[in-house]
């Protein structure tokens, strides 16, 4: 499914981007260009990171 359509960028790549180690929107723009043009997209992006950090939490070590 597209998300970013300024860049053409689909939700497969965005997840492969975030899987990689991008961390917020800003860092997702910087490897795809998505979230960089009109914005419309943040919300989805946001929520693909959401997704992302809640499927695998965090373990702290100590």
């Amino acid at each position: 499914m597209l998300v970013c359509s300024c860049f053409a960028v689909n939700d497969r790549t965005l997840r492969g981007v975030i899987e990689s180690g991008a961390r917020d929107t800003c860092e997702v723009g910087a490897v795809c260009a998505a979230g960089t043009g009109c914005g419309g997209c943040l919300d989805e992006i946001e929520e693909l990171l959401t997704d992302h950090r809640r499927a695998r939490p965090v373990v702290q070590s100590g």
